[in-house]
């Protein structure tokens, strides 16, 4: 039948077949990093406990994300529930997500979410990237945050107390520092995993391509 079509329909058909034999390797390969790190400064303790999640002999992944970044928030909204699942609670992932203040609102953010306690920080981290646009990008956007924390018990005069600890401002800052001489972070989100650098919102297919040669 292919020998009675024109032979520039044939190269056509052939291309097209090759396309589709070869899209889900394509699909299916690993973003490239923008860098590699020393993972052992990395993981030196800073000067707030780590917040963590899974077994810390798991692969290692660190976000640095912004409160006030909306591509962190799609990516806890969107990408995270399912990363964790896979990943994290089963033990094959050691997830750490650490704070990378880009302007004020992000220090009260990180700030009123230490004050919750170490332990519930994450929880109110997730909290705030769900309620993001409620609070980031509005008018006022402090007494806006307060209120976005009102489920989780903290009181206006106990946020306010809780913005005057200047010590957790600035180990905050401190973070934010060590991220970018240690891993040269310019944006957020950026990941780090087992020692090399991903800048920008990751997928689940991204997540997938890259930890699955690395879980044993």
């Amino acid at each position: 039948m292919l020998a009675f079509l024109p032979s520039a329909v044939i190269r056509f058909a052939a291309a097209a077949a090759l396309a589709l034999t070869l899209s889900p390797a394509l699909a299916a390969s690993a973003p490239a990093p923008e860098g590699s790190v020393n993972m052992a400064k990395v993981m030196q303790p800073g000067p707030l406990p780590e917040l963590s999640l899974g077994d810390p002999k798991g692969v290692t992944v660190i976000e640095y994300g912004s409160l006030t970044c909306s591509h962190c928030a799609t990516f806890a909204t969107t990408v995270l529930p399912a990363f964790q699942k896979a990943y994290v609670d089963t033990g094959k992932v050691h997830f750490i997500f650490r704070e990378f203040a880009r302007n004020p609102l992000d220090v009260a953010a990180f700030v009123l979410s230490r004050c919750e306690g170490d332990d519930k920080a994450l929880a109110t981290i997730d909290l705030l990237f769900a309620e993001q646009d409620k609070w980031a990008f509005v008018d006022n956007p402090l007494e806006a945050l307060i209120t976005a924390l009102r489920p989780t018990g903290m009181s206006h005069d106990q946020a306010m107390a809780c913005l005057k600890d200047q010590s957790k401002a600035d180990a905050i800052t401190k973070i934010l520092n060590a991220a970018e001489a240690d891993v040269k972070v310019q944006g957020t989100p950026t990941f780090v995993i087992e020692g090399k650098v991903y800048d920008g919102e990751l997928s689940m297919a991204d997540l997938d391509a890259i930890l699955k040669p690395l879980i044993k």
